[in-house]
C-alpha cells in the first residue's frame, strides 16, 4: 500500500518509502541507493523496461506452444492407458518421462489460463505467498524440470547397462527407478520452495528466487543433467568401439569356416556378434535416446540462461555502475524505454535467446509425440471407436452361427446334410460277408502250447556254474600262448547278483597278454 508522500526519485523510478509495508516479494525489487535515505526502484515488472513490447507477445506464444505440447502428452498418456500394448509399445520409462514433461508444460499453461497480475504494487512483484497462481506455476515448472532430468537420467542409465554391461534390467530396476524418479524431484521441490521460493521475475511464469537457488536447485539439477550426458556419450563411445572392432573381426568368414560355435556367453561373444546385438538395441531405443538428449539439452540451456540473467540482476542491485548508462538514459528520456534498449542489451540476455529457451521448453511434448508416438496408435483409436459404436469386427466374430451360415453358402457340399434338389443319393456299398470263424477254447491252446527252453546263457535264474573249455581260435587269443589255461575249479553256486565265471579276475600274468582279441597295439 502506497504512502501519501512526495516521490523524491526522478521518473520513471519510485522511492521505496512509498511502499513500506508491501506483502509482495520485496527482495524482487530492482532498487539503487541514491542517498543515505533514498532508494529509487524501477517500476514492476522488470522485463517491460529492458525488452521491447514484443516480449510479451513472445511469452504468450511460448505459453500457447506449451499448451499444444501438453495436449500431445495427454494424447500419449491416454493412448498408453486405453489402447492395447501391441498398438502403443508402452513402457514405464516412456510413460513417466511423458508425465514429467506434462508437469513442466503445465507451469506455462496455468498462467495462460489464469492471467495473473505480476506485481503486488508499482515496484514489488508477486510471490508464492501473495499469488496462488505464481506458486502453482513455479512449483509445476520446478517439479517438471526435476522429473524430466531424473527420468532422462534413468532412461540413459538403463540403456547404458543393457549395451555396455549386458545387464537385463527387470523389476528391481523398475522399483529403483520409481523411487528415484519421483522421490528426488519431490525432495528437490520441497527444498527449493522452503529455502528459496518463487516469484514473477521473468515473464508471466514464476521462477525460483535468487537466495540459495544455486545450492537447492541449479547445482543438483545440472549435476544429474551432466551425468546423463556423460552416460549417453559413454554409451555412444562404446558403440563406436564395438563397431570398429567388428570391422576388423574376420573370424566369421575366415577362421570360423562356418562351424557352429557357442555364442550365448558374454565372454565368448565376438566383436561382430556384439555389434549386431548393439545394433538391434539401438534400433529399438534410438527414439528414447533422442528425446533424452533433447530434454537434457533444453534444461541445461534454460538453467544457464536463467542463472546468468539472475546474476546480472543481482549485480545491478549491488553495483550501480553496471547499469549506470542505462539508468541515465531512462532519466534523460523521462522514462522512454525504447530509446534505452540499446543500453539495456549490454547487461541482459537477448530477446532471441529468451525466445529460444521458452519455445524449446514448450516443444518437448511435441518431440515426445513424434519420437514416442506410433502410427499404429491411430489404428488402435479407430478400432476402439468402431468397437464402441458397434461397427467393428467384434460383433461379427461374436456369433459363430453367422460365420457358419456364410461358409455354408460358399460351399454347401462341404456338409453331410445336403438338400434333395441339388444332390444325388449315394447308396452305401454292401458289406462283405465272411464265414463265421470257429471259436477256439482254452483247451485248444493248451494242447498246442510249446515247452519253453531257457537259453544256455540266460541269467534270469540262479544256476550252478557250467564247466566249459577254452578254445584259442574261438576267442582269437594270441598264438604265442602255447597251452590253454586250466579249467576253473568247481565252486559253490553263486547268488543271482554274483558275477559269472567269464567275468572273474585272472591271477596269472600271462592272461593279461591274451586280453587283446583284435591283436592291436602290439609291437
Amino acid at each position: 500500500m502506497a504512502v501519501a508522500m512526495a516521490n523524491l526519485c526522478p521518473p520513471p523510478f519510485y522511492d521505496a518509502k512509498l511502499y513500506p509495508n508491501s506483502k509482495g516479494f520485496v527482495d524482487g525489487r530492482l532498487c539503487q541507493k541514491i542517498a543515505d535515505s533514498i532508494d529509487c526502484c524501477l517500476p514492476c515488472p522488470l522485463t517491460d523496461w529492458v525488452y521491447p513490447d514484443s516480449f510479451e507477445t513472445v511469452g504468450t506464444v511460448a505459453n500457447w506452444v506449451a499448451t499444444a505440447s501438453s495436449l500431445c502428452c495427454l494424447y500419449l498418456l491416454l493412448s498408453w492407458a486405453l489402447l492395447p500394448v501391441d498398438k502403443t509399445n508402452r513402457h514405464y520409462l516412456s510413460i513417466c518421462l511423458t508425465l514429467a514433461v506434462l508437469l513442466m508444460n503445465m507451469g506455462f499453461v496455468v498462467p495462460l489460463a489464469a492471467r495473473p497480475a505480476q506485481c503486488y504494487d508499482r515496484i514489488t512483484p508477486h510471490g508464492m505467498h501473495t499469488s496462488n497462481v505464481c506458486g502453482a506455476s513455479g512449483a509445476l515448472l520446478i517439479l517438471g524440470g526435476w522429473s524430466g532430468v531424473m527420468w532422462a537420467f534413468l532412461r540413459s542409465l538403463s540403456l547404458h547397462l543393457q549395451i555396455c554391461w549386458q545387464v537385463t534390467v527387470g523389476r528391481p530396476f523398475m522399483y529403483f527407478a520409481q523411487a528415484a524418479g519421483w522421490g528426488i524431484p519431490l525432495i528437490g521441490i520441497i527444498l527449493a520452495l522452503v529455502f528459496s521460493g518463487v516469484s514473477f521475475r521473468f515473464g508471466t511464469v514464476c521462477h525460483i528466487n535468487h537466495a540459495n537457488s544455486l545450492a537447492d536447485l541449479w547445482i543438483p539439477l545440472l549435476i544429474f543433467a551432466g551425468i546423463t550426458v556423460i552416460t549417453t556419450f559413454a554409451t555412444f563411445g562404446y558403440c563406436v568401439k564395438v563397431y570398429l572392432a567388428s570391422l576388423a573381426d574376420n573370424s566369421a568368414s575366415t577362421e570360423g569356416s562356418g562351424l557352429p560355435s557357442y555364442s550365448h556367453s558374454i565372454r565368448t561373444m565376438t566383436p561382430r556378434q556384439a555389434y549386431r546385438r548393439i545394433k538391434r538395441v539401438i534400433a529399438l531405443q534410438w527414439r528414447g535416446i533422442a528425446i533424452v538428449l533433447i530434454i537434457v539439452a533444453d534444461v541445461i540451456f534454460f538453467s544457464v540462461v536463467f542463472v546468468f540473467q539472475d546474476n546480472v540482476v543481482e549485480s545491478v542491485t549491488r553495483d550501480p555502475k553496471v547499469a549506470e548508462s542505462w539508468v541515465l538514459c531512462l532519466i534523460g528520456s523521462s522514462g522512454d524505454k525504447n530509446q534505452c534498449l540499446k543500453e539495456a542489451s549490454k547487461f541482459v540476455v537477448s530477446q532471441a535467446t529468451v525466445t529460444a529457451v521458452l519455445l524449446l521448453l514448450g516443444l518437448n511434448g511435441v518431440w515426445l509425440l513424434f519420437l514416442l508416438g506410433r502410427r499404429s496408435m491411430l489404428t488402435g483409436w479407430a478400432n476402439l471407436f468402431m468397437s464402441l459404436l458397434g461397427r467393428g469386427d467384434g460383433k461379427k466374430k461374436e456369433f459363430v452361427s453367422v460365420d457358419a451360415r456364410l461358409d455354408a453358402k460358399a460351399d454347401s457340399r462341404s456338409y453331410e446334410m445336403l438338400s434333395r434338389e441339388n444332390s444325388t443319393v449315394v447308396t452305401p456299398a454292401s458289406a462283405e460277408q465272411y464265414p463265421p470263424a470257429e471259436l477256439k477254447t482254452s483247451a485248444y491252446y493248451e494242447q498246442n502250447a510249446a515247452r519253453y527252453h531257457a537259453p544256455s546263457r540266460s541269467f534270469s535264474t540262479p544256476r550252478s556254474p557250467v564247466q566249459r573249455s577254452w578254445d584259442v581260435q574261438q576267442t582269437f587269443a594270441s598264438p604265442r600262448v602255447p597251452q590253454s589255461p586250466p579249467p576253473p575249479p568247481h565252486r559253490s553256486p553263486r547268488s543271482p547278483r554274483s558275477p559269472q565265471p567269464g567275468f572273474e579276475r585272472r591271477n596269472e600274468n600271462d592272461n593279461y597278454e591274451s586280453m587283446n582279441p583284435l591283436g592291436m597295439n602290439r609291437i
